[in-house]
């Protein structure tokens, strides 16, 4: 059997792949997501909430029903930085695992970069890939930044931050819209831990520069004014930095109502993207950046194929 499943557990979302790997590429099968905001509260009370457990709980048992029907011969569950973080993991993990019948896997920053490194590289025309590379996976709770060599896959340098979507709504983020001061002291914390990336990874050290998840995506969709969320225009597209600084203004500036009413604006991100749209646009900015390649492929790709190598 070529077929192998990944589940992503996030702060904001949980996501599945199940695909086939035929001769190294990863073919989609199933790929969903569920925005259940697993690391809700989670910066300040430093655990996960029951309600936020039941959201997660109710989408393993969902996800379980889509393995009966397409079944796999390995299936990996990755729990990433809202799991990294709190005092009541042991009922999240014994959860997962009397509903899906496989152990979490808690990873580190580090390899879940790498991770989405290897899935964000892989799914790329090679002709929009310059070596090096400068992968960024803008997510909930955490930006992985991770440099590498797309034709040799070699990794050689891997840094995580607290910055994401959700994170910096719940700290700074809390108006409809946001006010100038909450932006601001958003804006602040943004640079902040960039400044540590940037001396893990220098300004100059890389050609081509890569944006996953769906704070990326859904920048690029409403930077190309699409109607509706189309994932095969997104993947491979190239959005320049004003761009991204026009479409984080009128994000921060408009009211949940309004972002909800994009087309493409996905339910679950409507109160957090522009805080994720805010990650993205200081990244370029610090490393002043002309360009974005926005990715679909990331880390379920990454997990998946790594799967497939070990088969």
């Amino acid at each position: 059997m070529t077929r192998f499943a990944a589940i992503d557990c996030g702060t904001n979302a949980i996501r599945i792949l199940i695909a086939d790997v035929i001769d190294g590429q990863v073919i989609d099968v199933v790929r969903e997501m569920r925005t259940v905001r697993l690391g809700e509260g989670v910066d300040a009370s430093g655990e996960f909430s029951t309600a936020a457990l039941q959201r997660t709980f109710a989408a393993c048992e969902e996800y379980a029903q889509l393995l009966k029907e397409h079944p796999v011969e390995s299936l990996r569950f990755i729990a990433t930085s809202a799991t990294r973080d709190v005092r009541n993991r042991v009922e999240f993990v014994e959860g997962v695992q009397d509903r899906l019948g496989v152990p979490v896997e808690v990873i580190a920053g580090t390899e879940e970069a790498e991770l989405s490194f290897l899935g964000a590289v892989r799914g790329l025309d090679p002709a929009l890939i310059v070596d090096p590379v400068l992968v960024a996976d803008v997510g909930g709770g955490s930006t992985e930044y991770v440099l590498g060599n797309a034709a040799t896959g070699e990794i050689s340098a891997v840094t995580s931050v607290n910055i994401g979507c959700v994170r910096m709504t719940e700290r700074h983020l809390h108006a409809d819209p946001p006010e100038l001061d909450e932006v601001a002291a958003a804006v602040a914390d943004v640079d902040a831990h960039l400044a540590k990336v940037l001396e893990v990874i220098p300004p100059g050290s890389f050609a081509t520069f890569i944006g996953l998840a769906g704070s990326v995506t859904t920048v690029a969709a409403m930077a190309m004014d699409l109607p509706v969320y189309d994932a095969e225009v997104i993947h491979g597209s190239v959005i320049t930095r004003a761009q991204v600084k026009s479409v984080t203004t009128r994000l921060l500036d408009m009211p949940r109502v309004e972002r909800a009413a994009f087309g493409f604006m996905h339910p679950g991100r409507v109160d957090v993207i522009a805080g994720g749209s805010l990650v993205l646009c200081r990244t370029m900015q610090a490393y002043e950046l002309d360009q974005v390649v926005v990715s679909e492929a990331d880390l379920l790709d990454g997990i998946v194929y790594r799967l497939s190598l070990r088969g």
